[in-house]
């Protein structure tokens, strides 16, 4: 589950995202493309956007970093960076 908040006094499209997936093996995939989840969500100020996604990992851990290109309301564009953060399969039962 994903939340992205706008804070300020200008909105913000999200157009695109760029991913960098690391299993426990080493293995890296690199992910990018338009929007998420197939939508470009227009975020007011003061606003939010929820969203639920996921990703091939052959491992039970993992890591993930990356971005998300956002223009904003006023014509200008920023990187927003996403800190790198652990993956970990949810437990199943036996």
């Amino acid at each position: 589950h994903i939340r992205i908040e706008k804070r300020g006094d200008v909105a913000a499209r999200l157009i695109s995202r760029q991913w960098r997936i690391s299993d426990a093996r080493g293995q890296v995939s690199d992910v990018e493309g338009e929007g998420v989840v197939g939508e470009q969500p227009l975020i007011q100020p003061g606003g939010a956007y929820d969203y639920v996604s996921g990703c091939p990992l052959p491992t039970a851990e993992g890591s993930m970093v990356g971005s998300y290109a956002m223009e904003m309301g006023d014509g200008s564009h920023m990187l927003v960076a996403i800190p790198h953060f652990p993956l970990v399969a949810p437990a199943t039962a036996s």
